[in-house]
């Protein structure tokens, strides 16, 4: 143990334990990545609501919805980027709809063609919430595995400062204040961490189910214009 005065962070880290530093180092590994997530969840959950915003106005604008078809068929060919997710939970349920009108032009079966659509619809919802949720059990681990992480470190650092007092005739605050110091920064490190991804994880899981309402009802209004459409 290292009895300085400096208790500057950098002299402090400097002066951990190696264990100690493997610690913070793969703390901050983790909160880097951490951060990373949630600016590019953020920037995703952004567009998918303004796509989504989008396709609700052209949809119920009264429009032709093969011709809305087409155009996001179109869009979807040149890049994936340029469709939403609702756009493509209606682009496949609309597909596999004309699919099954067209293989059975002799025998009509508008429970068969309205059934298919569903569970097209169902399995590009399924796909799209894959997308959007993504990285979010990241965040929910570090949330909740990082402040243990910097406890341990902690734990670890208090225990190298008290075996430092055998080696000292006098134990003082002094001596030991550095060494406890050292420790604390982990579990500093632990929460800086965790803090962020809790909070992020809890609103970006709040915003996805919106989205996933929002789709859900989708597929139910879409289904019956599509049940209206075949009789």
């Amino acid at each position: 143990m290292n009895a300085t005065q400096d208790l500057s962070f950098i002299t402090l880290i400097a002066n951990a334990s190696l264990l100690v530093q493997l610690v913070m180092l793969l703390l901050l590994g983790v909160s880097l990545t951490s951060w990373s997530y949630i600016f590019n969840k953020m920037f995703t959950i952004k567009k998918a609501r303004q796509q989504t915003e989008a396709f609700e106005r052209s949809f119920w604008s009264g429009g032709n919805l093969v011709e809305l078809y087409q155009d996001i068929s179109a869009a979807r060919r040149q890049s994936k980027d340029q469709t939403g997710s609702l756009e493509r939970i209606f682009e496949a349920g609309m597909s596999e709809y004309h699919k099954t009108k067209n293989a059975n032009k002799g025998n009509l079966d508008a429970g068969a063609m309205l059934d298919g659509a569903r569970r097209a619809m169902r399995a590009a919802f399924q796909r799209e919430m894959d997308l959007l949720e993504a990285h979010l059990s990241f965040l929910a681990s570090v949330g909740s595995v990082s402040p243990y992480i910097g406890l341990f470190g902690t734990v670890w650092g208090i225990m190298n400062a008290f075996r430092g007092l055998a080696n000292v005739q006098q134990a003082t605050l002094a001596a030991v204040a550095p060494g406890i110091a050292e420790a604390l920064i982990a579990t500093a490190i632990g929460l800086f961490a965790a803090i962020p991804a809790v909070l992020a994880y809890n609103r970006y899981s709040h915003d996805i189910d919106r989205l996933a309402m929002r789709f859900e009802t989708f597929i139910e209004e879409f289904s019956n214009i599509l049940q209206r459409q075949s009789r």
